[in-house]
């Protein structure tokens, strides 16, 4: 009897998005170099005006000029270009301990998930290094998404994941801009894919450094792509809610309408009359939208299970049982 051959080893990819880093590039580059020196260390610079690209390339990384501005365009690059077993994703700010790597990868393999997410933990000294505006909006945030998703997590807008290659492979990737965590974290939620957080050191910027995010601006992008994953994602509980309160407001106004004519065998007030017609008459209309656009949700969902399940998880991408 043959003894079973070794697990082989998973290649593992660092995919780092980057756009006006060069202070902090290098860091990153030299903590994946000590921490995960098998891993393949890819920068993809989102069209940068300083020296991003040369500081990466001069510390070791594959760099990919991505000129879409965007981390959602930079996103769809990474899943796109590069083919690995287990993809480590990380803003190249130097705010994440990729020390703790390791960690997040062993539950990915021990427990084949397909999503590992690093939730920010600071220790508070710098009130600068996870701003209150920030540290709350993502709080705001990452509630309406597991109240509308039925999710668990607690640090959507994470930058530090790991990814199955089931996962990269089948994420569509539509969004442009910072939003992309939000449709990162919908797709799992929307394909049942297992997925687990591991609370990870989050420290100050480099000095010099600058944040890119807009507390206002970013979130205000964030909230509506949140309320177009629903629509589309959700579309019957949407369009059965626009249906109840169209139903609702045509009975409270022809409430009076009926009770007059009961009485006088009258209806005084045709305008009104018209309008509860057509609030009743649009009711029906997006009730009918929302179970016509259900059904092409599920075809949609089923296609990209498919997909999905066409990809081997990271215990069969190892030879593990």
């Amino acid at each position: 009897m043959t003894e079973p051959s070794d697990p082989r080893p998973l290649r593992i990819a660092a995919v780092i998005p980057c756009f006006n880093e060069a202070l902090a590039i290098a860091q990153v580059v030299a903590e994946f170099q000590a921490a995960l020196p098998e891993a393949e260390i890819h920068v993809f610079d989102n069209n940068s005006t300083d020296d991003t690209a040369a500081v990466a390339r001069a510390a070791g990384a594959n760099v990919t000029h991505v000129p879409l501005r965007g981390k959602g365009n930079v996103a769809r690059r990474m899943f796109a270009d590069v083919e690995a077993d287990i993809y480590v994703m990380v803003d190249g700010d130097a705010t994440y301990d990729v020390g703790q790597v390791r960690r997040l990868i062993a539950l990915m393999v021990e427990g084949n998930l397909d999503m590992v997410v690093g939730s920010r933990v600071d220790d508070g000294a710098d009130m600068q290094t996870y701003r209150r505006g920030h540290r709350f909006g993502n709080a705001l945030l990452t509630g309406a998404v597991a109240s509308l998703f039925d999710g668990r997590m607690t640090d959507m807008l994470s930058g530090y994941r790991v990814f199955s290659r089931r996962y990269a492979k089948s994420f569509p990737a539509l969004s442009r801009g910072f939003e992309i965590e939000t449709e990162l974290t919908v797709h799992a939620l929307e394909l049942r894919m297992p997925y687990a957080e591991i609370p990870v050191p989050y420290r100050s910027r480099p000095e010099g450094s600058e944040s890119k995010l807009s507390t206002y601006r970013d979130g205000w992008r964030i909230l509506k792509t949140i309320c177009k994953l629903f629509v589309s994602e959700r579309p019957l509980q949407f369009f059965s809610g626009a249906a109840g309160l169209l139903v609702l407001l045509s009975l409270i106004l022809a409430e009076p309408l009926v009770s007059t004519y009961l009485n006088t065998g009258l209806v005084p007030r045709q305008p009104t009359a018209v309008l509860v017609t057509g609030m009743m008459l649009m009711a029906m209309l997006a009730f009918v939208c929302g179970v016509v656009l259900h059904t092409v949700t599920i075809g949609r969902r089923e296609a990209k299970r498919l997909c999905y399940l066409g990809i081997p998880g990271v215990r069969s991408a190892a030879g593990r049982p």
